[in-house]
C-alpha cells in the first residue's frame, strides 16, 4: 500500500502537516495515527468492493460504528438505496434513503433491540430476486442487539457488562453474544435466505476473522452453548435464570455447511494491518526506521505497555548510535480487567504503564488511541506521553500509580492536557500503539 496523504481540516493544516518531523514527536504521532484512521475511511475503500448495482430489489442493511459511513459511501456510488443501518450514537451520516439509527455501545440499549428486531423482520420478507447489502463494522456486536425471544435484553446487558469489566479477550466475549443472540452466529444471513446477500466488513478483532466481526451476523458459526458456558464460568459472571436456561439448549446459531449461507458471501475491506502499514509509509518517508510488533497484539492493556515501554529502553542505546529515530507500531485489541472505578480504556492505560515503565526516561515518546475515536467507554481516543509526564503529574500532586490501579487512566491525562480527542472517526480498525525512540528530539 503506498504512502497515504491525510486530508486535515484547512489548507493550512495541510500544510503544516508536511512539514511534521520525528523532532516534533507528539503531532508527528498525531499525524501517523491520522494516516491509519484515513486508509480505513469508509469512503476511500467501499466504492472499491462494490460490484455494478445489482438488478431488482437491492436492500442494505449494517451495523457498527463505521456503518453510517459505509451507507454514506454505498449511496454516493449507487445512489438512493433502501435499507437499514445501525451506528453508535454521535456517529450517523446523512444518507439519502437508507434509514440511519443511533443506539448506544459498548452496553445495548432498547433503541439497539427495536432497530435489530427491524431489520431481522425486513431481510426475512426478501426473496430470492432481491439482493441485500451488509456493511458490518466493529461496534456491531453491541448495536445488533436483540436477545433471542426467552431472553430479557436486562439480562442481557448486566451479562454483556459483566463480561466487558471481566479483562475476557473479544472473542471469547463474542462467543457468548452469538449464544444469547436473535442475528448474530450467522442468523442475520439466514434469515435473508432465498435473497443472496454481499458481506462488506471492516475488521476490528485481530486475526480478521469474519466470524469474529460484529460478531459474525452473516458468517456461519462453530462454537456451541457448552463454549459460551464454559467462558461465562472462566470469568466468574453470575448467570440470570433465562440465561442460564437458554445455554441449557441447543443453540440457535447458524452452522457453515447451512444451506441459508450458500447464497452468502463476505469480503473484508479494510484491516489493521493495512493501517499501519500506511503509518509505517509515512514514518519511512520522514527518515524513521520502523519496526512493526504485530497487528493482532492482545492481553492486558497496562502488562504490554510495560513490556513494549521495557523494549524501547532496551533499544535507545542502538538508537543512538544510528542517528536515526525508530518507530514501533503494533495494533490489536488489549483488554482491561476493572479493579477499580475510575474513567479508562486500553489505550490510555497502555500509554500510562508504559510512561512508568519509562520513568523520566528521555528520548523515547508514546501514543495509543482507539481509531474509532473512543477509548473504553470514554469520548477520549487515546494519550500521549514523553518524559516530561511523570515530572508534570508529580509536579501537580498526581499519582500514576495509584490513577493506574484504580483504572483511571483518562482522568490522569485529562488532568495532563495529554489526551487525544479526535470526536468520531467513522471507522474502526482496532487499536493504533506507537513509540517513537529519537534521541535527537
Amino acid at each position: 500500500m503506498g504512502i497515504v496523504v491525510v486530508q486535515l481540516h484547512t489548507s493550512r493544516s495541510e500544510r503544516l502537516e508536511m512539514l511534521l518531523t520525528p523532532s516534533s514527536p507528539r503531532p508527528f504521532l498525531r499525524a501517523l495515527f491520522d494516516a491509519a484512521v484515513h486508509v480505513a475511511d469508509p469512503m476511500q475503500v467501499v466504492p472499491q468492493h462494490l460490484p455494478p448495482r445489482p438488478q431488482g430489489r437491492l436492500v442494505v442493511i449494517g451495523a457498527g460504528k463505521a456503518s453510517a459511513r459505509m451507507a454514506e459511501a454505498v449511496e454516493t456510488h449507487y445512489g438512493p438505496c433502501e435499507g437499514l443501518v445501525i451506528t453508535r450514537y454521535g456517529y450517523a451520516r446523512p444518507c439519502q434513503h437508507i434509514e440511519i439509527v443511533e443506539a448506544a455501545h459498548p452496553v445495548p440499549d432498547a433503541a439497539g433491540e427495536a432497530a435489530t428486531r427491524r431489520m431481522y423482520d425486513l431481510v426475512s420478507s426478501l426473496g430470492p430476486d432481491d439482493t441485500v447489502l451488509a456493511l458490518i463494522s466493529g461496534g456491531g456486536s453491541a448495536l445488533l442487539c436483540a436477545p433471542k425471544r426467552a431472553i430479557s435484553l436486562q439480562d442481557k446487558m448486566d451479562v454483556n457488562r459483566a463480561l466487558l469489566a471481566s479483562g475476557a479477550p473479544i472473542g471469547q466475549i463474542n462467543i457468548v453474544r452469538k449464544h444469547l443472540s436473535l442475528v448474530k452466529g450467522g442468523q442475520l444471513a439466514a434469515a435473508c435466505y432465498p435473497a443472496p446477500v454481499q458481506s462488506l466488513l471492516i475488521s476490528d478483532v485481530p486475526g480478521d476473522d469474519p466470524a469474529l466481526i460484529a460478531s459474525g451476523p452473516t458468517v456461519g458459526e462453530t462454537s456451541a452453548t457448552e463454549d459460551a458456558r464454559r467462558i461465562l464460568d472462566r470469568y466468574n459472571i453470575d448467570l440470570p435464570k433465562k440465561i442460564d436456561a437458554a445455554l441449557s439448549t441447543e443453540s440457535s446459531v447458524v452452522r457453515p455447511g447451512d444451506p441459508r449461507l450458500a447464497r452468502a458471501q463476505t469480503k473484508v475491506i479494510a484491516a489493521p494491518s493495512q493501517s499501519l502499514s500506511a503509518a509505517a509509509s509515512k514514518a519511512a518517508a520522514a527518515g524513521c526506521r520502523v519496526r512493526i510488533l504485530g497487528d493482532a497484539l492482545e492481553g492486558e492493556a497496562r502488562d504490554l505497555g510495560r513490556d513494549q515501554a521495557q523494549l524501547a529502553k532496551s533499544l535507545l542505546e542502538d538508537v543512538t548510535a544510528t542517528g536515526t529515530p525508530l518507530l514501533l507500531l503494533s495494533g490489536g485489541e488489549c483488554t482491561v480487567t476493572r479493579t477499580g472505578d475510575g474513567i479508562g480504556g486500553p489505550n490510555a492505560e497502555f500509554v500510562l504503564a508504559a510512561a512508568i515503565a519509562l520513568g523520566e526516561q528521555p528520548d523515547i515518546h508514546v501514543m495509543a488511541c482507539d481509531t474509532d475515536g473512543v477509548d473504553g467507554a470514554a469520548e477520549v481516543a487515546g494519550a500521549y506521553a514523553d518524559a516530561a509526564t511523570l515530572a508534570h503529574a508529580r509536579s501537580m500532586g498526581l499519582s500514576p500509580e495509584t490513577h493506574l490501579n484504580e483504572n483511571n487512566a483518562h482522568t490522569f491525562f485529562e488532568r495532563l492536557d495529554s489526551q487525544i480527542v479526535t470526536g468520531p472517526t467513522l471507522t474502526n480498525v482496532n487499536d493504533f500503539r506507537a513509540i517513537l525512540i529519537n534521541p535527537t528530539a
